[in-house]
């Protein structure tokens, strides 16, 4: 048995917050039809169950996609950062980082091979 899924990602208190619906297909429109107004992006999963297994298991992801935002390089912020920006530079440097993408509530997070903004 094969099952598509949707996550949607919300700003947390100090992580990310997720909620998780079954949808038909990795369909990026109907998503965004079904995000909540809260949510700065989401992903999409594939889920499979054999038919001697006790749960399901991932199969396959999709990258992230955000609703709206800016992507920033390493450099990019290194030439416009301030004072506020020490940590943000240290934390991209520390876990290699390239890219960036601020999201439209604020959140900003590592931008990956396989993430999409959408307009």
């Amino acid at each position: 048995m094969t099952r598509d899924f949707v996550t949607f990602y919300y700003p947390g208190l100090i992580v990310a917050e997720s909620s998780s619906s079954p949808i038909d297909g990795w369909d990026v429109q109907a998503a965004r039809a079904l995000a909540p107004l809260e949510a700065y992006g989401f992903r999409f999963t594939t889920r499979e169950r054999g038919e001697n297994d006790l749960d399901s298991h991932v199969s396959k992801t999709s990258g992230m996609y955000y609703l709206g935002g800016r992507i920033e390089t390493l450099p990019e912020v290194k030439a416009r950062a301030t004072d506020k920006d020490r940590i943000l530079i240290s934390n991209m440097e520390g876990n290699r980082y390239g890219r960036i993408v601020h999201t439209w509530c604020g959140w900003v997070q590592p931008f990956e091979k396989g993430d999409t903004v959408l307009s």
